[in-house]
């Protein structure tokens, strides 16, 4: 499950989408605002993510701490993630884009769980990528969950197995946008060796360039994984 080389040419990148409400308070607009274009930047980017060499592509949409955000901004970030799935699966579907959402769904609004399995089911046969949308989401929770259920001679790869959920590879990149420079409770069993990528772009701005320029910084870099390097 381990890539070996950053030039691999599928690749797991972890990225957490931050930034989306100063971005809006900046221009003197209502942090919802700063979600919707935060939406817009999630089609360019899962479009442009094959084009890069990308797999498997998880967002960090929505953490377990979240839920302690104003109401209101909370139930305008569930609206906005029912739209998606409302307007979206088409496109997915057309563009080969598999979707799944990795995290808790007891605790979403009525009906959104629903809306998300059929979403998962209608994007099923895609394979340009795998687009995994993190969403009432804590790593240390998947971990603990995980540990519950795992038998005592569980190998690594057993555990990861369970961690995942999905059997997703580990993770090779996280980019976080916004200046923030932590993980944030985000795939930390997966992003063991993954590299990373902060960059001061707020999430609505982030595109295509901002995804290629973090893609061939990744490229420059030599993994070792804990090795050293070969003999020339």
């Amino acid at each position: 499950m381990q890539s070996t080389s950053s030039q691999n040419t599928e690749i797991h990148v972890g990225l957490i989408m931050d930034g989306n409400g100063r971005w809006a308070e900046r221009r003197g607009l209502p942090r919802g605002v700063g979600h919707e274009a935060g939406v817009a930047t999630v089609r360019r980017v899962a479009r442009a993510a094959p084009g890069e060499g990308i797999g498997t592509l998880t967002l960090y949409a929505f953490s377990t701490d979240n839920w302690r955000r104003p109401a209101a901004e909370v139930t305008g970030l569930m609206a906005l993630l029912r739209l998606y799935l409302t307007r979206e699966v088409e496109l997915l579907r057309r563009d080969g884009i598999r979707l799944t959402v990795i995290g808790r769904r007891d605790r979403l609004p009525d009906g959104l769980a629903d809306a998300i399995a059929a979403a998962e089911a209608a994007t099923r046969a895609g394979t340009r990528l795998h687009l995994r949308i993190a969403l009432d989401y804590s790593a240390r929770d998947a971990i603990l969950s995980a540990a519950r259920l795992a038998a005592p001679d569980a190998t690594r790869e057993d555990f990861a197995r369970l961690v995942t959920g999905d059997g997703a590879p580990e993770v090779d990149l996280v980019i976080r946008t916004s200046g923030e420079q932590r993980l944030s409770d985000f795939l930390l069993w997966e992003s063991a060796y993954a590299e990373l990528h902060f960059t001061p772009c707020a999430w609505p701005d982030f595109g295509e360039a901002e995804l290629a320029a973090a893609m061939a910084a990744f490229r420059g870099r030599q993994r070792r994984f804990g090795g050293v390097p070969a003999a020339a």
